[in-house]
């Protein structure tokens, strides 16, 4: 279901006559190919020719050249240049380090430098934690992958995947002035991951693992936090896991249904879909039917690892079996992290009344949103050109804002929930609607609450221990 976007923006120049006419044939042809003009820029003129820079959102690399061969094939018209927007914005990385103080002269460099900071080591060696306070520590997250499943394009590694670790951490900086920082391993052996965290974790004040597979990334998650005394979240888990549950707490209040009351399906039970099954059940469901591309996950199943196990002793509760399809029948809730394309409008027919339908798969969902409307109330996608996205940038900067403002040592599931909470409260009832159940990823209010609401959790559990 590709459709022209922002992420896929081509900048074409071309030389074309300098006739009256010449605008208007160049923006037509890109739109009888379906492009999305964003820009019409004139970079040079001259008596016999105009150059031209078109700007457009295309689809993919055949639209792109689609597009190309539309404005060559026009009279007179020649192509100079195509250029991908997006390549050209990751030209030598996303991410640079400055100092945070100057260095003008020999005095600033004794005390930024040797000899002055000596002193401030031996302090530091004195008492360990005043390296939260005298040195980038007490605001620093490691961005952790082994790249072995970035975004959906599966194991493409580590040097693959700083891309995206580079844009985890521009987000982190843009919303919660964070200073985060990729940190790509070449290994995806389990134990060499757990022995390498643990070994720059000195530097760090969080550790936010990304992009990695399960199930090796629940015991790599488990082991770290048993280890290290500053928080560890994987964010492909808890970090999706808080905005669905917040997303999930309005809809139901759009529908008018208690989620005491409500049959879930939650489609996928891998990274993803088990912490939100596991966040889900602090919110008492009335029940949980966790689905796999084996089926409906029951305790009579052969074949279950421990995540799966662990799934199915704590959801459905009639112990049935059978397909994605079946497990749709009468469900007040669907939500999907698994695959694109597994259901249509007649499956959601038979789901109860005023369903909610949270398909999540990314970047095609696992039923087309248009489809998904025709039968349920409320749709979500992971999408940005449909209403109501699921996304994690509403989650994570606020969460590690708190967790470092509140000097933590760990994170539990209280502090996610209150995340969540505070991130469906963003939305109050004037604002709320079928089309509005969570707030705009560029919201400015809403890391700030979910911040606030992590750290007076941190604080409250602090007093009562």
């Amino acid at each position: 279901m590709p459709v022209p976007g922002p992420g896929y923006s081509i900048t074409v120049r071309v030389e074309a006559p300098p006739s009256a006419s010449a605008a208007g044939d160049l923006t037509t042809a890109v739109g009888k190919v379906s492009g999305v003009l964003t820009a019409f820029d004139v970079v040079e003129s001259r008596s016999d020719a105009i150059v031209v820079d078109i700007t457009a959102n295309v689809s993919s690399a055949d639209h792109a050249e689609d597009i190309t061969t539309a404005l060559n094939s026009l009279p007179g018209v020649r192509v100079r240049k195509i250029s991908d927007r997006t390549f050209l914005l990751h030209l030598g990385g996303k991410l640079e380090v400055n100092p945070k103080v100057a260095l003008r002269n020999r005095d600033d460099l004794s005390r930024a430098y040797t000899p002055g900071v000596a002193r401030v080591c031996q302090a530091i060696a004195a008492n360990p934690e005043d390296a939260r306070r005298l040195t980038i520590k007490r605001n620093t997250v490691a961005v952790v992958t082994d790249g072995s499943a970035v975004l959906g394009l599966g194991n493409i590694g580590p040097a693959a995947a700083l891309p995206v670790m580079e844009g985890k951490a521009a987000l982190f900086k843009k919303f919660a002035d964070v200073d985060a920082w990729p940190v790509c391993l070449d290994t995806q052996d389990t134990e060499e991951i757990i022995r390498i965290v643990q070994a720059l974790a000195p530097v760090y004040a969080g550790i936010n693992l990304e992009d990695i597979a399960a199930p090796r990334c629940f015991e790599i998650e488990a082991r770290l936090r048993e280890r290290l005394d500053i928080p560890v979240f994987h964010d492909d888990q808890h970090g999706t896991a808080i905005v669905v549950v917040a997303a999930l707490r309005n809809a139901l209040r759009v529908v008018g249904k208690p989620i005491e009351q409500c049959k879930i399906v939650v489609s996928g039970v891998g990274a993803a879909g088990s912490a939100i099954i596991r966040l889900l059940l602090r919110k008492n469901p009335g029940d949980v039917v966790a689905v796999d591309i084996d089926g409906i996950v029951h305790s009579g199943r052969s074949n279950l690892d421990d995540n799966l196990r662990w799934v199915a002793s704590k959801t459905n509760s009639h112990n049935v079996s059978g397909t994605l399809h079946e497990a749709l029948v009468g469900a007040d809730v669907f939500i999907g992290v698994s695959a694109p394309n597994l259901f249509g409008a007649e499956q959601v027919r038979t789901m109860a009344d005023n369903a909610v339908v949270f398909a999540l798969a990314n970047p095609d969902p696992e039923i087309d949103p248009l489809e998904a409307q025709q039968h349920a109330a409320v749709v979500a996608t992971g999408r940005s050109d449909y209403p109501n996205q699921i996304n994690n940038v509403l989650a994570f900067p606020g969460v590690f804002r708190g967790l470092l403002d509140a000097h933590a040592h760990h994170i539990d599931d209280e502090m996610l929930l209150a995340a969540a909470n505070a991130i469906a409260d963003v939305v109050d009832d004037g604002r709320l609607n079928a089309s509005f159940i969570v707030p705009s990823v560029f919201d400015s209010a809403v890391a700030p609450v979910v911040a606030d609401a992590v750290k007076a959790t941190v604080r409250r559990e602090a007093q009562e221990s």
